[in-house]
């Protein structure tokens, strides 16, 4: 698995080789844009040391929260985000031993199966549950039956409706038209 995300090499590599790193740019991708909330593990992995569920759960909640505020910031949201990360790796480290993977690989699970762990999490709700159902399907190489349909709408094939549908700057181009699109469609629904 080699995922395009962020733009960013290093970045990329470490979502693509850290499943943690992982879970946690999906916790970090709201009210920033894609790239800078999966590009947030890279930037925790350089201040703090490590991308590991038990060191980042105990570590030093300011001290974390000042990692997260240095330039450029982790999230715009220092101080409720830091916390969110770190009850996601308590998480992690107290449900799944530290192996995030095992959220989705443990037991051979079915699509619904990961659909409701992910749920289960800290800061995951349904959408973002389904979206990160979605980008283990289509890029993570995760095949438990009936992933698609739990994902739904975003598990589509050819939907180009979240990260999950990032491959290219091109795919990039085509996720960021669609979310323009349906948040003006929501606009005019409210008015």
């Amino acid at each position: 698995m080699a995922l395009h995300i962020t733009g960013d090499a290093d970045a990329d590599a470490l979502l693509s080789n850290d499943p943690l790193a992982l879970l946690i740019g999906m916790l970090l991708d709201q009210q920033v844009a894609m790239e800078t909330a999966f590009a947030g593990p890279e930037k925790i992995r350089q201040r703090t040391g490590s991308v590991s569920a038990s060191a980042i759960a105990d570590y030093d909640p300011e001290a974390f929260v000042d990692a997260f505020r240095q330039t450029p910031a982790v999230h715009r949201y220092p101080g409720s985000m830091a916390e969110r990360v770190q009850k996601l790796c308590r998480e992690v480290a107290d449900a799944w031993g530290g192996d995030a993977a095992a959220i989705w690989t443990a037991g051979e699970p079915s699509g619904s199966e990961v659909l409701a762990r992910l749920k289960r999490l800290p800061g995951f709700g349904e959408q973002k549950a389904k979206i990160f159902l979605a980008l283990l399907g289509k890029q993570v190489g995760f095949a438990g039956a009936g992933w698609r349909e739990a994902a739904a709408p975003y598990g589509e094939d050819g939907s180009f409706l979240s990260v999950a549908d990032i491959t290219s700057p091109e795919s990039l181009a085509r996720v960021r038209e669609n979310k323009k699109a349906m948040k003006a469609a929501a606009k005019a629904r409210k008015a």
